[in-house]
């Protein structure tokens, strides 16, 4: 069986944990309930990019909400993570960069996805890079897999020593700034996809980096 012609960057971190269990979802998916918390994630970072850029996206008031008392609930939790975020030390920093996509060809693949936030210190050779992943979950875990996606993109798109770019998750709801050591490399990235638990795939094929 071949790996899919595009993939998240949920499913990539799968593969990493996982590569048998991964297999047996791509042979037998199971389907998946809605997920409020997702939806959720998704207003929170329409919001977070709303408050730095203008934005087209409408964002709905309670009272154009259908009056369920989940809806509700969901709602006042959207609130809670606003109010959250505002008292991070990122709410009072300007970004570089909000919703920045990116394409990165590895092992034959192509990877796209988008960051959520990149900030900037300083100009010219010397400018560092800071990519920033908003987690909303209540779980307070993320894979580092993610970020040194990001990272890398990044580089390579600015054409900046990997040195020069470091990436964070911000979680939420505590307030909590993590930044993993050690993220892995183009090499380590590409092995990665090389060892490929489900059989090859021409090259060229799509991967994409979500949430």
């Amino acid at each position: 069986m071949r790996l899919p012609a595009s993939l998240t960057a949920t499913q990539l971190m799968d593969l990493a944990a996982d590569p048998d269990g991964f297999a047996q979802e791509l042979a037998r998916p199971m389907p998946r309930p809605p997920q409020p918390a997702a939806r959720r994630g998704t207003r929170f970072h329409a919001w977070v990019e709303a408050r730095f850029e203008p934005l087209t996206l409408p964002f709905l008031e309670p009272e154009e909400l259908p009056g369920s008392e989940a809806e509700v609930a969901d709602e006042h939790d959207l609130e809670f993570l606003k109010d959250a975020f505002e008292r991070t030390e990122y709410a009072r920093r300007t970004p570089y960069r909000v919703e920045a996509p990116f394409q990165l060809t590895l092992a034959g693949r192509v990877v796209r996805g988008r960051m959520d936030a990149v900030y900037k210190e300083g100009e010219g050779a010397t400018a560092t890079y800071e990519i920033v992943d908003w987690k909303t979950s209540r779980a307070g875990t993320a894979d580092p897999l993610q970020l040194a996606l990001y990272r890398l993109a990044w580089a390579e798109q600015q054409r900046v020593p990997l040195e020069s770019v470091t990436a964070a998750f911000l979680f939420v709801r505590t307030g909590e700034v993590v930044r993993p050591g050690d993220l892995p490399d183009r090499a380590a990235l590409e092995k990665l996809l090389l060892a490929d638990p489900v059989g090859d795939e021409p090259h060229g094929q799509g991967v994409r980096a979500g949430r």
